[in-house]
């Protein structure tokens, strides 16, 4: 900059100087030029190849990209790269921080942990050594658990932690006023193996977390914990305790849980679950499940797709999804959409009652394919009692080959010559001795013209009565749920 303000002081100096001719002037100003091109050409001695330290990588002026490899880290998967990759990630907390997301969440401005495509071998979890920061990414590259790794451990854990709480931030008053660990942490392009020791990512307690385009095999217990928190976002991510494409000789030991959320309005979308003894179970409120394909573990061999286990307040969406020879439970559901889904080899729901309670489910909309061996698409576990508070339950509108249709809603045509017609629904209701709105209509092609009446509908059938026998159609509908 000194250089490049004297050239242009001595422009101004020359050009003010009405005694010397055009010619002089560029005479001067290329000598000058070729002053500053002996300067920069000039060769010093090499210095030796170092790896940088945080503190020559972290200025205010610098990009906030850190290179695994920087710190130490063997991108061959031979040694152990734990501490290296700490350091990387200590290295990020300490940089200039651009002022708050959430009160409480120190904003990082967007840095970036790069795993440069190495294959890392760690021995324990990676955590952020401190709460309280967010707009952090970690990208690029593989992670595996070693022979030693905790079994109880996650290669990546967003957690609190005593013993890593950070000593000499003078942010930390403003950080642990924070109800949440961490927001806006983003965990892109990786590759996890955990090598049948722990989990893969757990995200405890923390704000608008992305686990995007990621691959999360071998895991012994949970492939992503995702507890407390908020919007956390999985999408476009692979999920398989062993890595198959179906028809896995050993799928009747498959264990472990792909994805368990355990907390409020988190979202997947496009992920499929290829083995795992189950794809995903819930157990907070208000999530969303769109375009996820479940072949983990089938429900012949005691698999589940996908297990909603929150009893009496469900709320939950299952919208374009593929349940491929697993299926779906429901403990108690409340407020649950099933719909524009493909239930594959028999795959089928199940509501369970746990306080016998089924408010506001709608089924809606779903393909069903089976074998021909008479499986029900939606069938009942009342095993721990029976379904007594059944409101808004709409099973309707699904189509189906090679198994049995259920629905909360259906409609018959009985022909005959008498003076009564039963109707069962035995074969196609839902719920048990359960009719809330029957409607017929009676038909004769005989010339009387006779009275008739609904006499009962009980044990889902319907009886209806005329006082002469006539040849009639009896065209009747029914409904479990009350009449709008």
């Amino acid at each position: 900059m000194e250089l490049a303000f004297n050239f242009i002081a001595s422009v101004h100096v020359v050009y003010g100087d009405h005694n010397h001719s055009p010619t002089s002037h560029l005479r001067k100003m290329q000598a000058f030029k070729a002053s500053l091109v002996r300067h920069d050409s000039t060769s010093l001695p090499p210095s030796p190849a170092i790896s940088p330290s945080p503190s020559q990588i972290q200025g205010a002026n610098s990009p906030r990209v850190y290179h695994a490899t920087s710190f130490g880290a063997d991108p061959t998967g031979q040694e152990d790269s734990t501490e290296a990759l700490v350091a990387a990630i200590s290295a990020a907390l300490e940089a200039p921080h651009e002022g708050f997301l959430m009160e409480g969440i120190a904003n990082l401005g967007g840095a970036r942990i790069d795993l440069q495509g190495g294959n890392y071998l760690i021995t324990r979890s990676l955590r952020i050594p401190a709460t309280g920061v967010g707009n952090l990414m970690i990208h690029g590259g593989t992670l595996k658990a070693s022979e030693d790794f905790p079994s109880d451990g996650y290669l990546i854990d967003l957690s609190s932690s005593s013993s890593t709480k950070k000593e000499t931030s003078s942010l930390d008053a403003q950080l642990s006023s924070s109800s949440y660990n961490y927001e806006f942490i983003t965990l892109k392009d990786l590759l996890l193996d955990c090598n049948y020791r722990g989990g893969g990512i757990s995200v405890i307690n923390s704000l608008r977390t992305s686990i995007d385009n990621c691959y999360i095999t071998h895991f012994a217990t949970t492939g992503i914990l995702v507890q407390q928190g908020h919007e956390t976002y999985i999408r476009n991510s692979f999920l398989g305790q062993h890595i198959t494409a179906g028809g896995d000789p050993g799928e009747r030991n498959f264990s472990g849980t792909a994805i368990n959320l355990m907390g409020n309005d988190n979202t997947l979308t496009d992920v499929v679950i290829f083995s795992a003894s189950t794809g995903v179970i819930i157990s907070g409120q208000a999530n969303t499940l769109s375009n996820v394909h479940c072949y983990n573990k089938a429900t012949g061999f005691g698999g589940t797709g996908i297990y909603l286990k929150l009893p009496g307040l469900t709320q939950t969406r299952i919208i374009n999804c593929y349940l491929d020879y697993t299926g779906i439970v429901a403990e108690d559901p409340v407020q649950l959409l099933i719909s524009n889904s493909f239930f594959l080899g028999d795959a089928y729901v199940v509501l369970k009652s746990i306080n016998g309670v089924a408010n506001g489910v709608n089924i809606v909309d779903n393909m069903f394919s089976g074998s021909g061996k008479g499986v029900e698409i939606v069938q009942l576990d009342q095993s721990k009692g029976a379904f007594k508070d059944i409101d808004q339950v709409v099973v309707d509108r699904n189509n189906v080959k090679g198994m049995n249709l259920k629905a909360t809603v259906a409609k018959a045509v009985l022909q005959g010559n008498g003076s009564s017609w039963t109707v069962d629904f035995n074969g196609v209701l839902l719920f048990p001795n359960l009719i809330r709105h029957v409607q017929y209509t009676l038909s004769t092609t005989g010339s009387a013209f006779p009275n008739h009446v609904l006499r009962n509908s009980s044990e889902n059938q319907v009886f209806i009565e005329s006082d002469m026998a006539v040849p009639a159609r009896v065209f009747v509908s029914v409904n479990q749920i009350e009449a709008s």
